[in-house]
C-alpha cells in the first residue's frame, strides 16, 4: 500500500500554517485555560476544566493528524504538470452538455478535496474520469440518476494569491 499523500503547493503550505498555528498558538492558549482551570480547585466537577481537556484532545488529534499529512506528502505543483491534459494541480472548466451549465473545479488529492469550494479529488468519479483527457474531449460518466455528459472546454492553471 502507498502511503504517499498527494497534496498541491497550495494544499501543503496551507497544512504546514495550520500546524505552526496550532503548535504556536493554539496549544498554549488551551494549556493555560487547563493551568486557570486547575487553579479553581476541585476539578471532578469543573466545567471548564473539562471543556479544556475536550478542546485539548481535538487539538492533538488535528496536530497528529497534519504531521502525518506533511511527512506522507508528495507534492504536486502545477507548475510543474502540463496543462495539455487534465492533471493535478490543474483547474478545469466543464460544460454540461445536457443542461449547458458550465462548471469549474480544480483537481486535488483527496486529502484536500472541498466540492463546495471547487476542489475535486483525482479519485471522485468526476476526477477520475477527467484525469488525462484533452480540451474539446467529452467525457460520459455513470451517475446514479443515468449518464452525465460533459465537455472539456479549457484546462488552466489558478492565478496564484500574491
Amino acid at each position: 500500500m502507498n502511503d504517499e499523500i498527494l497534496l498541491t503547493k497550495e494544499g501543503y503550505d496551507a497544512d504546514v500554517a495550520e500546524l505552526e498555528e496550532l503548535i504556536s498558538v493554539k496549544r498554549p492558549e488551551i494549556a493555560e485555560r487547563i493551568k486557570e482551570a486547575i487553579a479553581y480547585g476541585d476539578i471532578s466537577e469543573n466545567s471548564e476544566y473539562d471543556s479544556a481537556k475536550n478542546e485539548q484532545a481535538e487539538l492533538e488529534h488535528r496536530i497528529e493528524k497534519l504531521e502525518n499529512r506533511i511527512s506522507k506528502a508528495k507534492i504536486i505543483d502545477d507548475e510543474d504538470v502540463s496543462n495539455d491534459k487534465v492533471g493535478l494541480g490543474l483547474s478545469v472548466r466543464l460544460k454540461d452538455i445536457g443542461s449547458g451549465e458550465i462548471m469549474e473545479f480544480k483537481i486535488v488529492g483527496t486529502a484536500e478535496a472541498d466540492p463546495l469550494a471547487g476542489k475535486i479529488s483525482n479519485e471522485s468519479l468526476v476526477g477520475a474520469a477527467l484525469i488525462g483527457k484533452k480540451k474539446n474531449a467529452k467525457v460520459d460518466l455513470q451517475v446514479p440518476d443515468g449518464i452525465a455528459n460533459y465537455e472539456i472546454l479549457d484546462i488552466f492553471r489558478k492565478e496564484k494569491k500574491k
